[in-house]
């Protein structure tokens, strides 16, 4: 009896069922650009065909990493979950607290130059906030 869900709201109830709870969810959250920064590593990827799918505005996933080199490690993935690279050292302190404190962390492709022999991929580091 503890454990029962006690429903005060008939209609919130009706919209999830109806809609879904993420179409709620939605409208109440946003994002907030915290920094701006670039992915490191991109020359150092095993498999570089990632680098030349992405484009502009793409969403990135941020994961923290256990690594021996880094204990703030947060790898960037594309949507498809494909290593892109980290976020650098010298930025990643902050972002791996919030990361481990349970906030939801994601980048943005700002903008794409290729230098040389390698793409420098800028990005925007957002906090998804409810």
């Amino acid at each position: 009896m503890a454990q029962d869900i006690v429903v005060k709201n008939q209609e919130a109830l009706t919209l999830v069922k109806d809609r879904g709870l993420a179409d709620v969810i939605k409208p109440l959250s946003q994002e907030i650009h915290l920094f701006d920064t670039f992915v490191a590593g991109t020359t150092h990827l095993k498999d570089a065909s990632p680098l030349e799918k992405i484009k502009i505005d793409d969403k990135l996933k941020l994961v923290r990493e256990n690594n021996k080199f880094d204990d703030n490690a947060i790898l960037v993935l594309n949507e498809e979950g494909q290593k892109l690279g980290y976020i650098p050292e010298k930025d990643n302190i902050i972002f791996a607290r919030l990361m481990d404190a349970g906030k939801l962390l994601f980048g943005k492709i700002k903008a794409i130059e290729t230098k040389g022999s390698f793409k420098q991929i800028s990005i925007g580091i957002y906090l998804l906030d409810f």
